[in-house]
């Protein structure tokens, strides 16, 4: 049986709108970022078309509803099984910053989180509504991506609690990468082998966070009964699939050069993510610094963002 640990009372004088937004994770933007990788992929004069920025800014909007859900479901699962309590340690909060769980300070009430962690579901999947409704393009198999990343994202770890039940990475890995496709999809009409291999690196970025969380978490999260890569497989095992998910990323954009997707000089521009992820990798894999590594992998996500960006001015809008 998972361990439970006390609800923690109210802590008076605290901000609820600030303990909100830190249970809804929005100071953590870098899952947006996305929104500005497709808006700098648009051909021609769809850039600048009101359609295009009607669609992104209802996306976003949508997006941030799914994501509070999502991160808002998680925490209440986390302080229900006491992962949370146990992960989450004055030892690491020089590298994990304990004001962003209010159920654990106590800024928030179990039953708080309840209500704003629906409330943005019903949001995330208003505005996505909405989104589909006005987007240029419809595609069905956009609108039904589209509906998948919804219902799963928000049973993450809550409902069908997925990433307790072995599909954390998989669910990591098609979310991130599909938030980079369906609106392309739905301003486009269609996708090209740019975005395909900016979905998959997106994709990678993401897990490429999360498994580093995952390994410094790993005790916490068996006496919890999460089934993840981290719970399930022995140390040595765990750290190869990080090294091959790592080695994945310039590999993705070798393969998209090789087919004609990119110009052969989109290696050059994303060589600057690479050495930093080779960091990452040393001083996780190798250093078995887990949260300096998770730390790194954020970095690398903003610096990939900057990078697909210039790469996608210079592929869509210069080259081509």
């Amino acid at each position: 049986m998972a361990l439970r640990t006390a609800m923690p009372s109210a802590a008076p004088g605290t901000s609820k709108l600030k303990a909100y937004a830190k249970l809804g994770k929005l100071a953590f933007f870098d899952f947006y970022l996305c929104v500005l990788v497709v808006w700098t992929a648009v051909p021609g004069t769809e850039l600048w078309a009101a359609g295009t920025w009607i669609t992104l800014l209802l996306f976003l909007l949508g997006q941030v509803g799914v994501v509070a859900a999502t991160v808002a479901f998680d925490d209440l699962t986390g302080v229900r099984d006491g992962s949370d309590a146990r992960n989450y340690t004055t030892e690491s909060e020089a590298l994990r910053d304990l004001s962003r769980k209010p159920l654990l300070s106590g800024a928030l009430t179990v039953q708080e989180a309840h209500r704003f962690a629906w409330a943005m579901a019903l949001w995330g999947a208003l505005l996505w509504t909405a989104t589909a409704a006005f987007a240029p393009h419809r595609p069905l198999w956009g609108c039904v991506l589209l509906l998948y990343v919804a219902l799963t994202s928000v049973q993450y770890s809550y409902g069908l609690k997925l990433s307790y039940r072995g599909g954390q990475e998989l669910l990591l890995v098609s979310s991130a990468s599909l938030v980079i496709v369906l609106p392309y999809a739905l301003i486009t009409g269609a996708t090209t082998g740019l975005i395909v291999l900016e979905a998959v690196l997106f994709g990678l970025w993401s897990v490429l966070v999360s498994l580093y969380s995952n390994m410094n978490d790993i005790e916490g999260d068996r006496l919890a009964g999460r089934r993840n890569l981290a719970t399930m497989t022995r140390p040595a095992a765990y750290r190869g699939v990080i090294t091959v998910l790592t080695v994945a990323e310039p590999v993705a954009v070798v393969v998209a050069v090789a087919v004609g997707a990119v110009p052969w000089w989109f290696l050059a521009v994303t060589l600057p993510l690479f050495a930093l992820r080779t960091v990452q990798l040393r001083t996780g894999v190798v250093r078995r610094k887990a949260l300096a590594a998770r730390v790194l992998g954020i970095k690398c996500q903003r610096l990939g963002v900057l990078l697909l960006m210039a790469g996608n001015v210079l592929v869509v809008h210069v080259a081509g």
